[in-house]
């Protein structure tokens, strides 16, 4: 299977695509990566995102043209990913979107907003699109951030010891890979 993904991270300065090619070998999941693209944000769209951020006020009426604006430039990247990494042809695009708000309260994750209307995407591409992982993750009881964790778990499983990974983004975070026990993953703060 051949899948893109896109998100945009803390920094909002651009979105990001890598595709790959997936296969699953009995209980292995091969991956072969294509290529990755960068693309900055429109300077409208980037400062128009800088002024809606907490603290600041926003309207929905200001939300709704984000929601569009990001789902608009996301499509542009898939449908440059989809000709330029995968010589024409995917199965499937996986979009993070762009978080504009990651609700805290006493330690636990309670919500989370990630803007970049799906539909675009699909509309754009012809192609299905998996969306709102984040706000999935944070339902189950994690804190936003699914795939660094299962990705870390894949890497470092037949790694001796207890291996861990710290990841460094806007927000870091850190995976913990004990043998049989759960996997560990959690947010450190910003990095």
């Amino acid at each position: 299977m051949r899948v893109i993904g896109l998100m945009s991270g803390t920094s909002y300065d651009a979105v990001e695509a890598a595709a790959a090619d997936l296969e699953l070998r009995g209980e292995i999941l091969e991956m072969r990566p294509l290529g990755h693209l960068s693309v900055p944000y429109p300077d409208e769209l980037r400062d128009l995102i800088a002024s809606s951020l907490p603290p600041a006020a926003t309207t929905v009426g200001c939300v709704a043209r984000l929601d569009t604006g990001i789902g608009q430039a996301f499509a542009g990247v898939a449908v440059r990913a989809v000709r330029e990494l995968c010589g024409g042809g995917a199965d499937l695009v996986v979009s993070h979107g762009q978080t504009l708000y990651h609700w805290v309260e006493d330690g636990a994750v309670r919500g989370t907003l990630q803007l970049g209307q799906p539909a675009w995407i699909a509309e754009a591409t012809g192609l299905p699109v998996v969306s709102d992982l984040r706000s999935r993750d944070v339902a189950a009881g994690g804190q936003g951030a699914p795939l660094v964790a299962m990705t870390d778990v894949l890497a470092m499983a037949a790694l001796p010891g207890v291996p861990a990974a710290l990841n460094l983004g806007g927000i870091a975070n850190v995976t913990v890979v004990a043998p049989g026990a759960a996997p560990l993953a959690f947010d450190t703060g910003p990095a």
